[in-house]
């Protein structure tokens, strides 16, 4: 079996990363360990009578503590806003946004398709984000101001660009489907209607951060969703605006971090959703 990577050495950067980035990118790699390990136990619980729900939980948990320890190993300093674990103040300026493991339900269901999530906010604004998907082991990274950028198995460092589509007839849509818990379910499902009529294709797979890492690649042209956390879109939306791809909210306003809604485009289709999404 072929060696399990433990960090950026293994696979040498094209593209300069910077130490931040370094410290973000080791610390996804320590908690995926974990997680691909426990994926494949949760496929063997599918079949008990008590069902896997504790068991993803505590996955959950843990690749949240491992994410806390790595980065407090080297930024002692910085905050922590984590879903798991609630907030930590650090210096005032500095703040870890954490989702340790994006899209439970796929998780809890043994579907393949999840991500480890890390934003980092300085000042009010995101200046960093990593998201990392175990199982296809893809890495996606950006910095403010220096670009963002895929690794794969086949591919290093190659700098991602939003799509240049401008028909909404051509364009593949990502959003989020409220569930049970959720409110607004009559008025998303005419939203849904609308881009249905619109567009070549929705697309619901569950992970808000690959989402937006997805238009950031230009595989969606573009995602909506209502509803979502800070640290389901801290790094995401980075790295749609490193790609050259414009946030705000289904309404076309500034986006607010941990806001109602989020809609993220290329520059072209931007008007034009915010159009069918009204």
């Amino acid at each position: 079996m072929g060696r399990e990577r433990s960090g950026p050495p293994e696979r040498k950067s094209l593209a300069a990363r910077s130490a931040t980035i370094t410290v973000m990118i080791r610390a996804a790699f320590a908690a995926a360990k974990s997680l691909k390990r426990d994926f494949g136990e949760v496929e063997q619980l599918q079949i008990s009578e008590k069902g896997p729900g504790d068991f993803v939980s505590r996955a959950d948990v843990m690749a949240e503590r491992t994410l806390r320890k790595e980065l407090e190993r080297t930024r002692p300093d910085y905050g922590f806003l984590g879903e798991e674990g609630g907030e930590t103040k650090g210096d005032g300026r500095n703040r870890w946004i954490v989702d340790p493991l994006d899209g439970t339900t796929n998780f809890l269901h043994g579907v393949p398709h999840f991500a480890i999530s890390i934003g980092l906010e300085r000042d009010g604004e995101i200046i960093a984000g990593v998201i990392y998907q175990p199982i296809s082991d893809e890495l996606f990274w950006a910095e403010k101001g220096n670009g963002a950028f895929i690794d794969t198995p086949n591919a290093r460092s190659r700098r991602l660009r939003v799509s240049g589509r401008k028909e909404p007839a051509r364009a593949l849509v990502g959003t989020g489907i409220p569930h049970l818990g959720k409110a607004g379910h009559a008025d998303y499902v005419r939203k849904l209607e609308a881009v249905m009529g619109k567009t070549s294709g929705v697309r619901r797979w569950g992970a808000a951060a690959l989402d937006l890492a997805f238009v950031a690649a230009g595989r969606y042209d573009a995602f909506f969703e209502m509803g979502l956390a800070p640290w389901d879109v801290a790094a995401g939306l980075l790295m749609v605006r490193e790609a050259g791809g414009m946030i705000s909210d289904i309404s076309g306003a500034p986006y607010v971090l941990g806001g109602p809604s989020i809609l993220a485009t290329n520059a072209s289709l931007r008007d034009a959703m915010v159009e069918i999404l009204a």
